[in-house]
């Protein structure tokens, strides 16, 4: 025997975070999976992360280091959405008690400081290929290889939509404020994100139709500008491209079933976590915060496992699950019913939704509610 504990598929922020949950906790840990190579060229992506995902963070000391770098994350003070009939809804940290709604933080910087905090992690060794070890963490991503070789079933919805992302530069302050406009049938999101040089900005998330992303897209970056300015007016003040364009298709999916044994492994046995089990609309800015509320139940529940309880024994693995089960499907019904809900350019169904906005905003519990669950999860 190698004597490794766990297996670990997958070097993005979740699997990364997960090595070192759980070697912090003694586990001894094998990482496989290929690095982020430096001349993959800019990531552009940014991550809103909630107070339980900066929580797990500072436990794996990660996030002071993170902070401390020079445009890596920007907090988040309030967040302005706004509808398509001037329905409108507000949150502020101040009328939470916090200190920040959420961070927005560099994508790119997060991986590395994680992989940096690796070098000083005993307990884990990076390996060029899968190890026999009693379980087998899959955290690959949303297009998991692994998982599709194990034949584990996913359900799926394919939104026909389109999510462009890019770094974007401002004349004007963004004063830690998020705006959000759902825009039947797209949802743009802007991103308080200061550049290194202290440069105001933000992380643009754009959700539209495929076709009308793709024409967007072979715009040139002057005339891509002067659409985006367009469409979200002059209240984040001029808005110019500071970076690439990305752009990933968009769905819904779950995997049928969040662990197993292997088959024809002895004593070993598989568990999904991050976009490798769930994968939502990226309109509420979640999923990285619950793929590492994943990393933080399934550390917890083998941290407190009965000593003679295999890693691999399925009704351990079953408490992991059920944890998560109702999160997830709670936040990929709520960002799913939204997507379809603002769609629909029909005039009646607009009154209404935008209504919606309005009061829910002069509603402050139902105000506070939401909050607390989006800086929980």
């Amino acid at each position: 025997m190698n004597g490794f504990d766990v297996c670990v598929r997958g070097r993005g922020a979740v699997g990364l975070s997960l090595a070192l949950e759980l070697g912090r906790r003694g586990l001894r840990v094998a990482l496989v999976g290929e690095p982020v190579r430096a001349d993959a060229g800019p990531d552009v992506r940014t991550y809103a992360l909630n107070a339980a995902s900066i929580e797990l963070l500072s436990q794996l000391k990660v996030w002071d280091a993170l902070r401390a770098t020079p445009g890596a994350a920007t907090r988040v003070i309030d967040m302005q959405v706004r509808g398509d009939a001037n329905g409108e809804l507000g949150f502020s940290a101040w009328q939470q008690g916090v200190a920040e709604l959420a961070w927005i933080v560099d994508a790119a910087a997060l991986e590395r400081e994680l992989a940096q905090a690796l070098r000083f992690a005993p307990h884990v060794d990076a390996v060029e290929s899968e190890v026999d070890a009693p379980l087998l963490a899959l955290c690959e991503g949303k297009d998991s290889a692994t998982r599709a070789a194990l034949g584990i079933e996913i359900e799926r919805h394919d939104y026909g939509q389109t999510a462009i992302a890019a770094r974007l530069a401002s004349d004007e302050p963004n004063q830690g404020v998020a705006r959000q406009w759902f825009r039947a049938p797209d949802v743009l999101a802007l991103l308080p994100f200061d550049a290194a040089d202290g440069r105001p900005g933000y992380g643009l998330v754009w959700s539209l139709p495929t076709d009308r992303a793709q024409a967007l897209l072979a715009l040139d970056a002057g005339a891509f500008d002067a659409e985006l300015n367009a469409a979200c007016g002059p209240v984040a003040g001029t808005l110019t491209l500071a970076s690439e364009r990305a752009a990933w298709p968009l769905r819904l999916a779950g995997a049928k079933r969040w662990f197993g044994a292997l088959p024809g492994r002895k004593e070993r046995a598989w568990v999904l976590l991050g976009d490798a089990a769930h994968v939502v609309h990226p309109l509420a800015g979640q999923g990285l915060n619950l793929g590492l509320a994943d990393v933080a139940a399934l550390s917890r529940v083998l941290g407190a496992r009965e000593t003679w309880r295999s890693l691999s024994d399925e009704r351990l693995l079953g408490r992991y699950a059920r944890e998560r089960a109702g999160a997830t499907w709670a936040m990929g019904r709520m960002t799913d019913t939204l997507v379809h809900l603002f769609a629909r350019p029909d005039g009646a169904l607009a009154e209404l939704r935008n209504r919606g906005l309005t009061l829910v905003d002069h509603a402050a519990p139902i105000k506070r509610w939401l909050a607390a669950r989006a800086l929980r999860g």
